[in-house]
């Protein structure tokens, strides 16, 4: 989890940036570029939070099939 936490303050230091950016109204276009990357960082952790589950939640004999899982989320 410890890995995830720093995840988390780097998308909150990301919308703070955003918070300010606003504030002195910078240009649309720097915003929605800040805004896109943290919705691909939010989008990062929740595929990191769901193959931790899976690889804790399924038994290790089934390794192969915990693979394919994997695999497939990442494709998302």
């Amino acid at each position: 989890m410890k890995d995830f936490n720093k995840r988390i303050n780097r998308i909150v230091g990301q919308l703070r940036g955003i918070e300010r950016m606003t504030k002195e109204e910078r240009e649309c276009v720097d915003i929605l570029q800040q805004i896109t990357a943290v919705k691909k960082a939010i989008d990062g952790l929740a595929k990191e939070i769901v193959i931790s589950d899976i690889c804790r939640l399924v038994p290790k004999e089934q390794k192969q099939t915990i693979d394919k899982m994997v695999q497939a989320i990442i494709k998302l």
